[in-house]
């Protein structure tokens, strides 16, 4: 018989592999050869897994076919009552991330025909609406403007080449990191990009973002390979190969780092008085307001985001009804 849900404030105490633990141990395996999904789902994988075969072990359940709806439902009130260290609990999200995990983990024991808990008779909780905000026009152009105040004129090229690719193409910056110098199609101005579940999409670039980078590659004398550099490192391949400099990974783009960029734009934002948060991602919130307000389909701006679901692109869609308000004012309360 299945324990009592234990205490949100008890640590779960890890213990030597179990049924369920192989079992989670080989889904990893699996996801990883059969998958072939990305290291960092994998790792996601295995630490919200690893909370919940611990905490399945701490109510008397170590095997597939112990788990039952009664297990996942006490699961999720631990889950919802969780407190950390400082008091914080887990967001709503991120409790359905756990819960996704485990449907994930169930569905691979149904596929190798192990008795266990049916994943569709697990539903997730339904998400309160997200709320984005994002720049007015105004706020953009002050923030491409602020670039100025840049005295080095290498960094300067750099980031305003940065924060237009960003805003032109809509790419998250995992995508814009991992970008080379040959991956642009400067005539056409269109790249390809390798995103969220290894999708391959199209993306694209504007006159002036081409004219931006242009005149950024031609100030600069080295020959990395990677399209946007850490000014103050220099690398090269050159100098990689001489042992003067370590090699870098297609994602750190010789030394210039996914949080480089977060800095840089959040310098700009901050040069430009934007009081609101401002990251990378806001620029490709920027982006996809920019399309629909402007008239573009939301279908059409789903595939150009990469999103799987077009839920996900809907969160778009208060930001972009500036034209209802026009029909409230005009229609309602005439009589």
């Amino acid at each position: 018989m299945e324990k009592s849900v234990p205490e949100t404030k008890t640590k779960l105490k890890v213990r030597p592999e179990s049924p369920l633990q192989k079992y989670v141990r080989e889904f990893l395996e699996y996801c990883e050869i059969e998958r072939n999904k990305s290291e960092l789902t994998i790792v996601s994988y295995a630490h919200l897994l690893k909370r919940f075969v611990n905490y399945c072990a701490e109510v008397g359940v170590n095997k597939p076919e112990q788990i039952t709806l009664d297990t996942t439902r006490n699961y999720r009130l631990w889950l919802n009552r969780y407190r950390d260290g400082s008091g914080h609990g887990l967001k709503q999200a991120t409790q359905n991330y756990h819960v996704i995990a485990v449907r994930a983990f169930l569905k691979y024991l149904i596929k190798r025909d192990v008795v266990t808990l049916a994943p569709e008779k697990i539903e997730l909780a339904k998400n309160p609406a997200r709320q984005i905000s994002v720049m007015n026009s105004d706020e953009l152009k002050r923030m491409f403007a602020a670039t100025a105040q840049e005295p080095n004129e290498t960094s300067r090229l750099r980031d305003i080449a940065i924060l237009k690719t960003l805003f032109s193409s809509g790419v998250r910056i995992s995508e814009l990191m991992s970008l080379r110098q040959d991956s642009i199609n400067m005539k056409s101005g269109e790249f390809t990009v390798r995103g969220k579940g290894d999708k391959l999409r199209l993306a694209f670039l504007s006159a002036d973002t081409l004219a931006a980078l242009a005149a950024y590659l031609k100030k600069r004398t080295d020959n990395d390979p990677a399209l946007f550099l850490s000014v103050s490192r220099g690398n090269s391949v050159t100098a990689a190969i001489e042992g003067q400099s370590k090699p870098v990974s297609r994602h750190k783009a010789a030394g210039l780092t996914a949080r480089s960029v977060q800095r840089i734009v959040n310098k700009y934002a901050k040069l430009a008085g934007i009081m609101k948060p401002v990251s990378p991602h806001s620029l490709r919130h920027q982006f996809a307001t920019d399309l629909l307000q402007n008239g573009a389909d939301i279908r059409s701006v789903q595939t150009m985001l990469g999103h799987a679901s077009i839920t996900t692109t809907q969160i778009y869609t208060h930001i972009t009804n500036e034209g209802l308000r026009e029909v409230h004012k005009k229609f309602h309360n005439k009589k």
